[in-house]
C-alpha cells in the first residue's frame, strides 16, 4: 500500500506539471525525489555489486585487473556513442510527453530503437577490427596487453544488447517511470555477478552450515568475466524491451500499428542533441584514453589501483547520476508542456540536492577508502595506493556533482553544444596538462590530484552555465 501511494503521488504531480497546474516548492521536492530515489538506491546496490564483481577479477591478480583497467576507458567510449544516440531520441519523448502527445511520442520510440540497434551493431564491428593493435597502442605490453586483448572482443561482442538496454531505460525514465529502468540495472548487475562467479573460477568445494557443495566453474578467468558480463546485458535488453514495449502506459507500442523507419525530423532532432553528445563523448572519454596512457608507465600496481580506485569512486558519484536522470525527465517535461519556469526551479533544486547526497557519499567514501579497496583488490600495495587517491578525490565530489546534475538538466533542454565545449576545456585544457606535470613527479598520487582540481573547476563552469538560463532556449521542431 506505502508503494502504492508513492506512485500515484508521482503521477499526480507529474500530472500536475504536463496540466500547467502550480507547484508549491515543496511538491517540487517531492516530484524530484520520488523520481530520483529509485534510481539512487539501484545505482548503490548495483555499486556494490560491481564491487564483489571486480574483487573476483581481483582475486586473479595485479595482472589481470590491469588488463580489463587498461581497455576501460576503451569500453567507456564505446559506450558513451551509444548513450548519445539514445540521448537524441529519449530527450524528444520526454518532450512530446510533457505535450501530452503520446502517439507522437511512441513514433519516436520505434524510430529511436531500429537507429540505436544499427549504429550500436556498427560500432562493435568497429570496435572487433582494432581490438588487436589497441592494447598496444595503449602502452599495454606482454601479459596485460593479452589479457586486455581477449576481454575488450568478447565485451564489444555484446555492445548492441547494452545499446538497446540502455535506451529502453532512458525512454521509460523520461516518460517518469525510474522504478523500472532502476529493477533492471539491478537485475543485470545480479546476473553479471552470478555469471561471473560460474565462469571466472574453477569447479571448488566449499562448506555451509556443515554441508559440503560442489560449486560448478569453468575456469575460464578474465574472458570468464568479460563473457559473464555480456551475458547479464543480453538478460537486461529482453527486460528493457518487455517492459517499454508491452507494458508501459505512455510508450507501449506491442498493440499499435507505426512505422519504424526514421523520419527526416525525427533524425533531425536526434542529431542536434546526440553531435555535440558525440563530440562531449570523444572529448570527455579520449581524455580518459589519455589519461590510461599516462598512466601505464607506471607498472601494473598503479593501472590496478587505478582502475579499482575509479571503481570505487562510482559508490560516491553515480547517486549524482540517478538525481540526473530524474532533472532529464523533469525538465524535458517541463519545457514540453512550455513552462520555462519550472524547468529552472527543477534543474536549481535537482543540483543542490544532488551536491548534498555526494558530499554525504564524500565523506563516507574519505572515512570507509582503504575497506573500499580491499573490497576490490588482496594485494596491499594496490590497496594501499588506491585508498590515498579515493581520499583525495573526495574533496571534488560536491562540485562534480554540480557538473554531472546540471548536464542531465542541460540535456533535458536539448542543449549538449556548449555543455561539450565546457567539458573540452575542463578536461584537455585543464586535467591532462596538470597530469602531464604531475605524474612524473608524484606517481598515481600526482594523477588523481590533477583530477581532483578539474573536478573542481568543472563544476563552477556548470554552475555558472545552469544560472545563466540560456541553455532552455533550444527549440525542438515536431512534425
Amino acid at each position: 500500500m506505502e508503494a502504492t501511494a508513492r506512485i500515484s503521488r508521482k503521477d499526480s504531480l507529474l500530472g500536475m506539471l504536463r496540466g500547467g497546474e502550480q507547484m508549491a516548492r515543496g511538491q517540487q521536492y517531492s516530484l524530484i525525489m520520488l523520481l530520483c530515489a529509485p534510481a539512487i538506491l539501484a545505482q548503490l546496490a548495483s555499486i556494490m555489486l560491481q564491487f564483489i564483481d571486480a574483487s573476483m577479477v581481483g582475486r586473479l591478480g595485479a595482472v589481470p585487473s590491469a588488463s580489463i583497467g587498461l581497455v576501460a576507458t576503451t569500453t567507456w567510449i564505446l559506450v558513451g556513442f551509444c548513450t548519445a544516440v539514445h540521448n537524441g531520441f529519449s530527450v524528444q519523448v520526454a518532450h512530446l510527453i510533457g505535450a501530452n502527445d503520446l502517439h507522437a511520442a511512441r513514433q519516436v520510440v520505434r524510430q529511436g530503437l531500429v537507429s540505436v540497434l544499427v549504429f550500436s551493431i556498427f560500432v562493435s564491428l568497429f570496435a572487433l577490427s582494432i581490438s588487436g593493435p589497441l592494447p598496444g597502442w595503449l602502452g599495454g605490453k606482454g601479459e596485460i596487453a593479452e589479457g586486455a586483448r581477449q576481454y575488450l572482443r568478447i565485451n564489444v561482442a555484446f555492445l548492441p544488447a547494452l545499446a538497446v538496454t540502455l535506451f529502453c531505460g532512458a525512454t521509460l525514465s523520461c516518460s517518469g517511470n525510474m522504478k523500472i529502468p532502476s529493477l533492471i540495472d539491478v537485475f543485470m548487475c545480479a546476473m553479471d555477478v552470478i555469471f561471473n562467479f560460474l565462469l571466472i573460477f574453477p569447479t571448488r568445494e566449499i562448506s555451509l552450515l556443515g554441508l559440503d557443495f560442489t560449486i560448478p566453474g569453468a575456469a575460464l578467468g578474465i574472458k570468464g568475466a568479460a563473457l559473464g558480463t555480456g551475458i547479464a546485458e543480453c538478460l537486461g535488453c529482453v527486460a528493457g524491451l518487455y517492459f517499454l514495449l508491452v507494458k508501459s502506459p505512455e510508450l507501449a507500442i506491442a498493440h499499435e500499428k507505426g512505422s519504424f523507419r526514421p523520419t527526416r525530423v525525427c533524425l533531425e532532432n536526434a542529431l542536434g542533441i546526440t553531435g555535440p553528445l558525440w563530440l562531449q563523448n570523444i572529448i570527455v572519454r579520449g581524455a580518459y584514453i589519455a589519461s590510461t596512457v599516462i598512466v601505464a608507465p607506471l607498472g601494473a600496481v598503479a593501472i590496478a589501483a587505478n582502475s579499482f580506485a575509479v571503481t570505487a569512486e562510482s559508490f560516491c558519484y553515480m547517486p549524482g547520476y540517478g538525481m540526473s536522470d530524474a532533472a532529464t525527465t523533469l525538465v524535458g517535461q517541463s519545457l514540453g508542456a512550455k513552462r520555462r519556469d519550472l524547468a529552472g526551479a527543477f534543474s536549481t533544486k535537482a543540483v543542490w540536492l544532488g551536491a548534498a547526497i555526494m558530499s554525504f557519499m564524500a565523506v563516507l567514501m574519505f572515512i570507509f577508502a582503504t575497506l573500499l579497496m580491499s573490497m576490490l583488490s588482496v594485494d596491499p600495495e594496490v590497496v594501499s595506493l588506491g585508498a590515498k587517491c579515493l581520499r583525495l578525490e573526495a574533496f571534488a565530489e560536491t562540485l562534480y556533482a554540480v557538473s554531472i546534475v546540471s548536464n542531465g538538466a542541460m540535456t533535458g533542454a536539448g542543449d549538449t553544444l556548449i555543455p561539450s565545449f565546457l567539458n573540452f576545456g575542463s578536461m584537455w585544457l585543464i586535467r591532462i596538462p596538470l597530469a602531464l606535470i604531475f605524474t612524473p613527479k608524484f606517481g598515481l598520487i600526482g594523477f588523481w590530484m590533477a583530477m581532483c582540481l578539474e573536478l573542481n573547476i568543472r563544476g563552477l563552469l556548470f554552475l555558472a552555465r545552469l544560472k545563466s538560463g540560456r541553455w532552455m532556449e533550444k527549440k525542438l521542431k515536431y512534425q
